[in-house]
């Protein structure tokens, strides 16, 4: 299997922003460097006539150029490897690879090997939604997690107490990673499903449900997890920015949501949401 990398040069403003357009377009791994980012895409995936469109976009704000390389698995992993560096949050939880030594001991500690999935917990989002789950009661309580990239809010949820958590995606690398993440994690209540939420037609209701996406499928998708949602059930959202939260707020109203809480993290947001 090889990827598409676009290396991306431009200001820090707008780096969120290009990251945002192109998560839409597919790419599911991002990383930032000194001149900009880079993100990647399974190169059977990858349209450069969708990465101009989006650069023509922003031509009159602000100047960013781009190249495209392709590389293997192997050479993504060794690069990962030499950048990826652990990442603490609320001195409660640390997310490291496995190659790291951490001497401190933290109440949760999660391994992550991502390869070329999304959600290190380098991203805001995955921050955001990592800290919120931490604030949340999973003591044996079953989760779903949407879209679970590297697995990392499922194994969060696992060790919190849950006491089943389904996690799927649509990406078949994103099932691999995980799987190999939740194993590294020793996370035997965790099963892993191939599809997105409409065509694995999902039976029973959930206490906890995880979607750390983007706000086009969110949109899409929120009605149907609230169809899967216990009463009294907590929604977890990220994936948007600060100023899509009154649109995102909104249709969770509609679908008889009430927002308890809510946070950001350079300009990206996450939502804690209850259902009535």
């Amino acid at each position: 299997m090889s990827f598409k990398v676009v290396k991306v040069s431009c200001s820090n403003d707008f780096a969120d922003i290009f990251m945002a357009e192109m998560a839409e377009a597919g790419f599911d791994s991002f990383s930032d460097n000194d001149q900009g980012f880079e993100a990647s895409i399974e190169s059977s995936s990858f349209d450069e006539e969708v990465v101009k469109e989006i650069f023509n976009r922003y031509h009159t704000m602000t100047t960013a150029t781009y190249v495209v390389e392709e590389v293997g698995k192997k050479n993504w992993n060794e690069e990962w490897e030499k950048n990826y560096d652990p990442i603490f949050i609320d001195d409660r939880c640390v997310v490291k690879a496995s190659f790291h030594q951490i001497e401190k001991k933290f109440p949760y500690e999660i391994t992550i090997n991502p390869k070329m999935s999304f959600g290190t917990g380098h991203h805001e989002t995955t921050h955001l939604m990592l800290s919120h789950q931490l604030e949340l009661d999973h003591e044996e309580k079953t989760v779903l997690d949407a879209g679970c990239g590297t697995g990392i809010l499922a194994i969060m949820a696992s060790k919190l107490g849950a006491m089943h958590v389904l996690a799927y995606d649509i990406d078949d690398w994103c099932v691999e990673n995980s799987s190999e993440n939740i194993e590294l994690n020793h996370c035997e209540n965790i099963d892993l499903a191939l599809g997105d939420i409409e065509a694995l037609k999902i039976e029973g209701t959930f206490d906890i449900i995880l979607a750390n996406i983007n706000k086009n499928v969110l949109l899409k998708e929120i009605p149907a997890y609230v169809s899967l949602l216990a009463n009294g059930g907590n929604l977890l959202l990220s994936g948007f920015y600060q100023e899509d939260i009154a649109d995102i707020e909104e249709l969770c109203k509609e679908n008889g949501l009430k927002l308890l809480k809510q946070n950001t993290r350079n300009r990206w947001a996450a939502l804690v949401l209850e259902k009535d």
